[in-house]
C-alpha cells in the first residue's frame, strides 16, 4: 500500500487504531480469546497475540500509541 506524500497514517487513522487497541484491552480484561478479539474487532489474528504481553505488563498503557508513525514534512 502506498501512502500520500509524507507517508505514514493520518491523525484520524492513527486515532482510529488507538480506539481499537483500547477496545482490545477491554476484551482482554473480560477474558476474551485471541480469536474472539480478532473476529469481533476485525483485526489480524496475528496482531492480537503480539498485543497480549504488552497488555499483561502495563494494562491499557501498554497498548497506547508510542507516537506518530511519521513526522509531518
Amino acid at each position: 500500500m502506498r501512502y500520500p506524500q509524507g507517508g505514514g497514517l493520518t491523525p484520524e487513522r492513527q486515532a482510529s487504531r488507538e480506539r481499537i487497541r483500547m477496545e482490545v484491552a477491554e476484551r482482554f480484561g473480560a477474558g476474551a480469546s485471541n480469536a474472539e478479539v480478532a473476529k469481533d474487532l476485525r483485526v489480524r489474528v496475528r496482531s492480537v497475540p503480539r498485543w497480549y504481553p504488552a497488555w499483561q505488563d502495563a494494562g491499557r498503557d501498554g497498548l497506547r500509541s508510542v507516537g506518530p508513525v511519521s513526522l509531518p514534512g
